[in-house]
């Protein structure tokens, strides 16, 4: 299976996000090495890693959406929930003893692609707006900071 490189096409214009999502692909880029050296136990650490930095940063992102007045907040995390559910699947196959990284791979890199360049497209210029909003007012470090290390450590 093909490696995902990252381009400017899947670029937000969210430097925080646009690193998060560059991450991701770093996972996807990892798992697909794992798998492709049939190692079963990395494969499958790599995808727990996978799957909690992902679920982290759906949350980072909901509330930035929150914090933004997203009007389409509560679609986005639906998608996010339907996508959480289908990976936890996976992840259950796994734990059973099934190669399901091949099928995995294939699924997240067509989902992530379509995810950042529709859904994230579309609520990009609301954060972008608020973020430009607080760097004027000098609450960047504040607001942002504060939800990086809560969710980032």
């Amino acid at each position: 299976m093909a490696y995902l490189h990252w381009s400017s096409d899947l670029d937000t214009g969210i430097e925080v996000i646009d690193k998060q999502h560059q991450r991701i692909v770093d996972y996807l880029n990892e798992l697909n090495s794992a798998n492709e050296n049939g190692d079963q136990a990395v494969t499958n650490h790599v995808l727990g890693e996978l799957v909690d930095y992902t679920l982290t940063h759906f949350a980072f992102e909901e509330e930035l959406q929150e914090k933004a007045n997203y009007p389409f907040l509560k679609a986005h995390k639906r998608v996010h929930e339907i996508f959480t559910r289908r990976v936890a699947e996976f992840q259950r196959r796994a734990a059973a003893g099934e190669n399901v990284a091949p099928e995995l791979l294939s699924m997240l890199k067509i989902w992530l692609v379509n995810h950042i360049k529709g859904d994230d497209a579309d609520y990009a210029d609301c954060i972008k707006e608020m973020l430009g909003l607080e760097n004027q007012n000098k609450v960047v470090g504040g607001w942002l900071g504060y939800a990086m290390k809560k969710f980032f450590g």
